[in-house]
């Protein structure tokens, strides 16, 4: 039987998540392909509809609802999971500064829109925002995945939590990112993904270090300690399953998207 590609980020709560899956510790109902990529990128493939199941950004998500379904399982989100806004210095307003984004398909984008307007955001790789405010080539940058934990190292100070933002302006947590897999799959595969990948999740939660070398192997520029600190982060109850508190976060920030002509509204189920 052919591979199903599966596409996720190199970060460590993917490859944490994904190990058991991807090395044969839990079954999968078919062969799965790794295919590790930034998350904007596996935002844009999404539009084409390249890969049957990959990683993606919530806000990507509304985008594409029409070609692909929610996993309950699998995804990043939480409280105080959120992407930060970080600068040189304090400051007092984002209007006529330029912001380095990760992609304007990140839920991080949608929320700083969301948060503030009339910034100019340069749009760069995640793993290029620090340096480049540190160097004065931007007035701040909108941080996610490890460099929430590494931007005071950089002489950084934090501007704007948005998860905090957005946490107390709805009482909800916040969806980050969640697994996707085609609707032309069939739902009884889907569902089987769903499940495999809830079991990668529990495996990996009942032998955490048994994922630590391929945590590395992708992510060799981390301490252990960054590393264990992101998984612990972006890992939690909600990656074994949504559950409905985050259905309704899910649905909350949709409609914050439809509301801002973002994502056309959809028939479509969110989750599968």
């Amino acid at each position: 039987m052919e591979a199903l590609r599966l596409g996720f980020s190199p970060c460590p709560n993917d490859t944490f998540i994904f190990y058991a899956l991807v090395h044969g510790r839990v079954e999968s109902p078919v062969p799965l392909e790794p295919v590790l990529e930034d998350v904007e990128t596996l935002n844009r493939w999404a539009l084409e509809g390249r890969l049957p199941l990959t990683k993606l950004s919530y806000a990507a998500y509304a985008q594409v609802r029409d070609r692909y379904v929610a996993l309950r399982s699998g995804g990043a989100l939480g409280r105080g999971v959120g992407p930060l806004v970080v600068a040189r210095g304090p400051l007092q307003a984002l209007e006529g500064l330029r912001v380095a984004v990760p992609g304007r398909h990140t839920t991080a984008y949608f929320l700083l829109s969301l948060y503030a307007q009339g910034f100019v955001p340069v749009e760069v790789r995640y793993d290029r925002i620090l340096p480049m405010v540190a160097q004065g080539e931007v007035e701040a940058g909108l941080i996610i995945h490890e460099s929430r934990f590494t931007y005071p190292r950089y002489g950084l100070v934090q501007v704007v939590d948005l998860g905090a933002w957005w946490e107390e302006r709805t009482g909800l947590p916040l969806p980050l990112g969640v697994i996707l897999a085609r609707r032309d799959l069939g739902e009884g595969l889907v569902r089987a993904l769903d499940e495999a990948v809830r079991r990668s999740v529990a495996y990996a939660l009942a032998h955490p270090e048994e994922a630590l070398d391929y945590m590395r192997a992708h992510a060799q520029e981390l301490s252990d300690e960054v590393i264990w600190a992101h998984v612990h982060t972006y890992v939690n109850a909600f990656s074994l399953d949504v559950g409905e508190e985050g259905e309704r976060a899910v649905a909350r920030l949709f409609a914050e998207a439809e509301a801002r002509g973002l994502a056309a509204p959809s028939p479509r189920s969110l989750f599968v």
